[in-house]
């Protein structure tokens, strides 16, 4: 059974209020802001279904269906403004959801990279955020423009934690850093997450030896992944079937961020907005995943979850 958009949204808001208010937050000087916190954080997250082709879409959406919901709604680039600066809160409701789904309990976790372009590769000119971004390749893509997103999530596919590097970035040197962030719990980087008791499942992207002894040394980081096919000590086909089958999981969360929920579309003019959607792209996520789990349906049953 499909949701109605408004008992989704009650839903939503209903959530991230309930978290809010266990959690103060700071006073602010000046007049009092149009919208609260929790309607912040709510309009971030439902904004990025894939109903909504753009920010514009979604604000022209609010405009003419949630004055309901938010009578004191203002002006789009208001909005947006409050989004970003709520990014914190929105990537701490997301850890919330994933906590309450029972991600420090999984047995295992699937890391995996996946290619998020920004800009048509082959178009000239001046670009935007040409300091962060890059040119990758990636093998859903070929070549692209943007960012390489790195993602954790338990075998059930809810996301633990994820980091942004720029599209020419390598495997490795990504996580670890991301190991690294989350064995020291480094405030500058809080989407990594907390460090779980439990193995990393990775493909040969993250191959090497003498790098995953320094993992495990360094940020108690147990990585397990194939060697390359070539390899004179190799693994039985047997083994492979059972690593592939289990990190199959990773493939669907993906697909998830960057079809449900359009990050394929990213088109960010600055880097505070993309990494305010991305936080709120996870966050609904693993929202989505814990109402599924509350009505007794599949953990990634997001393609009829919402009758539009």
């Amino acid at each position: 059974m499909s949701l109605d958009p408004d008992t989704f949204l009650t839903g939503l808001y209903v959530f991230v209020d309930e978290w809010c208010k266990g959690r103060p937050a700071a006073r602010r000087r000046g007049r009092p802001t149009a919208l609260t916190r929790s309607e912040v954080v709510t309009l971030a997250l439902f904004g990025q279904w894939a109903r909504f082709v753009s920010e514009r879409d979604f604000s022209r959406y609010a405009e003419q269906r949630l004055r309901g919901a938010f009578p004191r709604l203002p002006h789009r680039a208001q909005v947006n403004r409050r989004i970003r600066a709520e990014q914190r809160t929105i990537v701490a409701v997301g850890q919330a959801l994933a906590a309450e789904l029972g991600a420090g309990a999984a047995p295992y976790e699937v890391i995996d990279t996946t290619a998020v372009p920004v800009r048509n590769v082959k178009r000239r000119g001046h670009r935007w955020l040409p300091e962060y971004t890059a040119i990758g390749k990636s093998t859903r893509l070929g070549w692209y423009e943007g960012f390489d997103l790195l993602v954790a999530a338990t075998p059930t596919g809810v996301i633990t934690g994820y980091g942004v590097g720029a599209a020419d970035a390598k495997d490795q040197p990504l996580a670890e850093t991301f190991f690294a962030a989350r064995a020291t719990g480094d405030p500058r980087l809080p989407t990594v997450g907390a460090p779980p008791d439990a193995t990393y499942l990775a493909d040969s992207g993250f191959i090497g030896a003498t790098r995953h002894a320094h993992w495990q040394a360094e940020f108690g980081a147990h990585v397990v992944c194939p060697p390359y096919r070539s390899a004179a000590r190799n693994w039985p086909p047997r083994l492979r079937t059972w690593l592939s089958h289990h990190r199959q999981i990773i493939e669907s969360v993906n697909d998830k961020l960057l079809l449900t929920f359009r990050l394929e579309r990213e088109r960010p003019h600055e880097l505070s907005g993309f990494h305010a959607r991305l936080a709120a792209k996870v966050a609904l996520h693993n929202f989505c995943c814990w109402l599924n789990r509350h009505l007794g349906r599949p953990t990634l049953a997001f393609a009829d979850l919402l009758g539009w």
